[in-house]
Order: C-alpha cells, then structure tokens, then sequence
C-alpha cells in the first residue's frame, strides 16, 4: 500500500513540473480546470441602429430558475418518497421557487411568439397546434362559417395580390417562409396580423396538393367598393352575365373567368349557385373575382336592379342538335326545366297550371344578330336547365333562347363550355355594333 501511494504521489510531481515547464517555455499557463464561460451564454436582446430593443430568448438568469425548479421538483419528489426530509426554510424556499419557476415558464411561452422585423413589418412564430391553423380550415370549408364571420380565405401568391390590388382589406396571413412573404406587396399588409408557421404545418391544413406556402383571411370584398384595374374596365362592353343554379364550383369559377376574359360589366348570382368564395371557385376563377363586378346570393326580385332598364335578356340553351347536318337548318332540342321551386314537372296526364303559363321564347341560332345596346345572358346548369323565372324575365325583354348547333348523339355543352362561346360571339357583335353607331353620328 505505501509502495502505492508513493506512485501516485510521483505521478502528481511529474505533471506539476511538466505544467510548469510548458509555463516557462510559452509564458503562458493553461489551467485545464477552468472554461471558457463564454460558450454558454447567449444573446438576450438586439438593438438595431434606431435604438429599439427587442428581446429574443430567455437570458442565463431565467435558465438558472428553471434549473433550479427542476431541483426543487427533485427535492419534492424525494421527500415523498422518504428519502430526504427537508426543514421548514428549505420548504418556504422551493415554494418561492416554484412561484418564480410559473413566471420563467410563462415567459418561455411568450417567446415562442417572439417578433421580428421585416421592411418595417413584424411577424410572429406560430406553432403548429396554434388554435388560428384550425380557424382558417374552417373558413375555408364552411359556408355558414364565411357568410356569419364575414371572412374569406384566399391562398396563393397570385389571388392573394389581386385582391390587394383591387383593395381587400386582409386580416391575417399564414406564411412558411419570409421569401414568399416578399413577393406581396408589403405595403398593403400593415393592418395585418403576420404570421409563420412551418411548412409541414401547412401542408396538413391547406385545401392544394402542393400548398403554395402563404394563405390569407380576407373580410368579405363587397363588389361595389372594390377598385377595379383600369385596363380591364376600359376594355368593357355592356354585356351582363347572370349564372342561374350554377351549383358546379368548377364551372361556376371557369364561367367568371370567360366573363372577366370577354368583357363583362358585371356577373350576377342567383341564391341556387354554389358560394362564390368557395375555395375550388377561387381556383378555376383565377382572380376573376377582382377583375370585375360578382354580386352573389340575388333574388329574382333583385337581379332586375343591377340590370340596365333598356337591357334584353337571352337564355343560352347548350341542348341543341343538328336536324339535317347544316347549321342554318338546325332546331334547338328541348330544353329541361324541372328544378325551379315553382315549376315541377307532373306525372299525371292532366297538363299542370305552371306548364299552361310556360313562357314562349323564340330560338336563335347563336352567331346571328342577337346583341344591340344593353345585354345580358342567363347561363343555366347543364343537368337542371334554366328555371321559370329566368325563361319570364327572357319574355318580359323580348329575348331570344340563344343555341349553339351540335352533332347529333353528342350531350349537351357544359354550361362553363356554352358561356364562354356566347360571351365572345356576344361581345364580338356588342364591338361591331358600337363600330357601326360611331360611323352613322360621323
């Protein structure tokens, strides 16, 4: 045992001279019990050049409480247990610790939702399970949820900055990263709440496949206030669309898109149509709703007020069919009405009352003159046709039950297929027309 202890004692005098050696060669002495406390500290604020302070994480004393509530707990948990009994001042201790540990905690919450600036905007962190994730699903798939809160939801770079420049006023806006936040026009997104959230997050609350990394909650545009781009309202004609039972969201977004595309002054909506801001609408319109007038959820009683008192109005019937292979000899099919609150077609033998007052209108075929002055066209749904009121109102105006002469055996057009055809034909001949006016007052 002494041999021992006399080994261990030499190897102590060895490394205190080697120690010392390496002092005296480089002047310096390194003590390997010490270290560099600088590798636990962290930054705590940031000043930027205007002086504002801004606090980024929790400092190193705000550390130390935690750990020192993590021993606390300790302590709890052993005396449970038996195996460690504490006095009366260490038990008022840890109930002061734990006291300041639920502050720490607090703070540590808060920082998740820590700002930060960018070209003079702030945005905050979110989390995941933040509760405003589940809000905008809702509002995205809720009709009733949009219609009572007065909210829509807009997603994607290009909708997102049609309805900024048409004036909508934003709300709040998700984002997973600042470089597609960067593409907006930030100017427009001071009054909103700015918001990143991962993109796994995004992902799993997102109405696209492939989600574009930014969505935004809009309050619901009101067509008559929204600023229309210049361009497209002076490319206008005095063509009006009213969509009657459209209850396809697919078309009912490509229909508005023809309608922005051929010059519409405005598009008019029955209460039978699917929502306009239904997200799949917004998706086939393709901003179609900022680049004209869309008046949803009209009744009949309505339509006739956002309607010019000169208008004529037609009906478009996509069930039409060559008779004998010309297109001057063609004779619309029949067209199926049967969906209307007033009009049911009967099963008994004896004709109905409704069907003795059906109104009388007259087929045209599509590419003869049907347009001079004001304009409107109803386009039905291609499996319900056109309801009774429609066909009234296309009396009342003198209008015509316009078609587009098709092969035999083929079905009828898609509705979204009929209005595109008869919004171009529709302004082709609205242009010749007003060409033809400007020539006679020369």
């Amino acid at each position: 045992m002494a041999a021992l202890m006399y080994n261990v004692s030499r190897g102590f005098v060895i490394l205190r001279e080697r120690s010392l050696l390496l002092r005296g060669h480089n002047q310096t002495l390194v003590d390997s019990r010490r270290y560099v406390r600088a590798l636990r500290r962290r930054p705590v604020a940031v000043l930027y050049p205007d002086g504002e302070r801004e606090t980024r994480i929790i400092s190193n004393g705000a550390a130390d409480k935690v750990e020192q509530k993590l021993f606390t707990q300790r302590g709890k948990d052993a005396e449970k247990s038996g195996h460690g009994k504490f006095p009366k001042e260490k038990i008022n201790e840890r109930a002061g610790y734990k006291k300041l540990s639920a502050q720490v905690s607090k703070s540590v919450d808060e920082s998740l939702y820590t700002k930060d600036k960018l070209g003079g905007l702030r945005f905050e962190k979110a989390s995941a399970e933040d509760k405003r994730l589940a809000k905008v699903a809702s509002v995205a798939r809720s009709r009733v949820l949009r219609d009572q809160e007065g909210k829509v939801l807009l997603e994607g770079r290009r909708l997102i900055s049609d309805a900024l420049a048409a004036g909508a006023s934003p709300q709040m806006l998700f984002f997973s990263a600042v470089e597609r936040l960067q593409e907006l026009p930030l100017d427009k997104l001071q009054q909103a709440k700015l918001i990143k959230v991962k993109s796994e997050g995004m992902k799993t609350w997102s109405d696209l496949v492939t989600p574009q990394g930014i969505i935004a909650i809009f309050s619901k545009p009101d067509a008559s206030r929204l600023a229309f781009p210049k361009a497209t309202c002076l490319q206008s004609v005095p063509l009006f669309l009213i969509c009657d039972n459209v209850r396809d969201a697919g078309n009912l977004g490509t229909i508005l898109r023809c309608a922005a595309a051929a010059g519409c002054d405005r598009v008019l909506l029955t209460k039978g149509c699917v929502d306009a801001w239904e997200p799949k609408v917004l998706r086939s319109a393709m901003g179609a709703h900022f680049r004209l007038p869309v008046f949803p959820n009209l009744d009949w009683d309505d339509i006739s007020k956002h309607l010019p008192k000169d208008v004529i109005i037609h009906v478009a019937d996509n069930c039409s069919h060559f008779t004998k292979g010309t297109a001057s000899e063609a004779v619309p099919g029949k067209t199926e009405i049967g969906t209307s609150d007033e009009y049911i077609e009967s099963d008994s033998e004896e004709e109905s009352d409704d069907e003795l007052s059906l109104p009388c209108v007259k087929p045209q075929v599509y590419h003869e003159c049907w347009v001079q002055r004001s304009t409107a066209l109803i386009i039905g749904e291609e499996t319900h046709g056109f309801s009774l009121e429609a066909l009234r109102l296309a009396e009342k105006t003198e209008g015509k039950r316009l078609f587009v002469p098709m092969a035999p055996g083929v079905e009828s057009l898609n509705s979204a297929m009929a209005a595109s055809i008869l919004l171009f034909e529709g302004r082709r001949q609205l242009l010749k027309w007003s060409d033809q006016v400007r020539r006679r007052s020369k």
